[in-house]
């Protein structure tokens, strides 16, 4: 186990985690609520670092990204454990294992990540399948040598990482894309064991930081669906976030979810209603998801309206002038 950096000790044998909002306080041999950090005789271990269950080469349109470095691979990986329990979730078979059972015993060094990285030709490395906030300390590590190669850094999360966690990986993180699944409390409460506010504040944060955002919505029916709620959310991305930022809102599917099965698949109809939402309220860029075969993936000018970038599943064509419309010349918000 290596020794965990964000946390205080405010007794012998019981500690705090100031890695993630949350803030748990762990008892002598107890985890947090991620069961990826362990009181060990009054100091705080990661039970994750160094122990990937999850490496693969993605495109870099599934984590979704589409207006950074379009087109190319990421290397993704992940560890077990989560922050969240959140209901619907699609990767329940790792993010809610706790770690004190069943983390692989072989340590994967970071060089060892950078190499593999280089060798598959991605041009980044993304945090994912998992929330990465809970393995900070290893994925520091592997963001600062990626750096030093030329390698770009990607976290998928949730959001809900500490002050003092985001002013560390805020200098080395390139983009993110972070679920705001819900504007209502009571939904973050019920479905996710978690708040909302500290979402929104680490989102504001992470813009202001020059870090590419991305946001993704999944729309659960009878659970964040509600055009109202959706209308605020949407708003909040154009006033707080700025215009450009591109929002993803996906379909749900309850054959692949955690404790959710019994719920109805997001109907293609709610799914176009929340896109046409977000472009109402003034939002450049609004991508569906888990739609196949739609238009409303593709990118379009704001400007003309021209093709700019066609997707069908993760096959990217591209028509765009290296970042602009070949048609008007206007920017297209990419990160090329």
């Amino acid at each position: 186990m290596q020794e965990a950096q964000f946390y205080k000790k405010i007794s012998d044998q019981t500690v705090i985690c100031e890695l993630c909002c949350h803030n748990c306080q762990i008892k002598n041999q107890a985890v947090g609520i991620c069961s990826a950090r362990k009181n060990v005789n009054g100091r705080l271990y990661s039970l994750v670092y160094g122990r990937p269950v999850a490496m693969n080469v993605d495109p870099i349109e599934k984590k979704p990204l589409f207006h950074f470095l379009p087109g190319s691979q990421v290397f993704s990986l992940g560890t077990l454990g989560c922050n969240f329990k959140c209901l619907n979730c699609q990767n329940w078979d790792i993010s809610q294992v706790r770690a004190a059972n069943q983390t692989p015993r072989v340590i994967v060094k970071t060089e060892e990540i950078i190499k593999q990285a280089l060798r598959a030709g991605c041009k980044s490395i993304a945090y994912t399948y998992n929330e990465p906030t809970i393995f900070t300390e290893y994925a520091l590590e592997i963001m600062k040598l990626a750096k030093k190669n030329n390698l770009k850094n990607v976290w998928v999360s949730n959001g809900y990482m500490s002050q003092d966690c985001l002013k560390a990986i805020a200098p080395y993180l390139d983009a993110a894309n972070i679920d705001l699944k819900s504007m209502e409390e009571k939904f973050y409460n019920k479905t996710c064991g978690a708040k909302l506010k500290p979402i929104l504040k680490n989102l504001m944060d992470i813009k202001r930081a020059g870090v590419h955002l991305e946001i993704t919505t999944l729309i659960i029916p009878e659970l964040s669906d509600d055009p109202v709620m959706l209308k605020e959310l949407a708003e909040f991305i154009v006033k707080e976030l700025g215009a450009t930022t591109p929002w993803h809102v996906s379909a749900f599917s309850p054959d692949i979810s955690w404790k959710l099965k019994e719920s109805p698949t997001t109907p293609d109809d709610t799914i176009f209603q929340a896109y046409e939402i977000g472009k109402q309220a003034g939002l450049k860029y609004v991508y569906v998801g888990n739609v196949y075969g739609s238009s409303k993936e593709n990118t379009y000018c704001p400007n003309c309206g021209q093709l700019a970038i066609k997707r069908l599943g993760y096959n990217i064509t591209r028509h765009d002038d290296n970042g602009r419309c070949q048609k008007c010349g206007q920017t297209l918000d990419l990160i090329a």
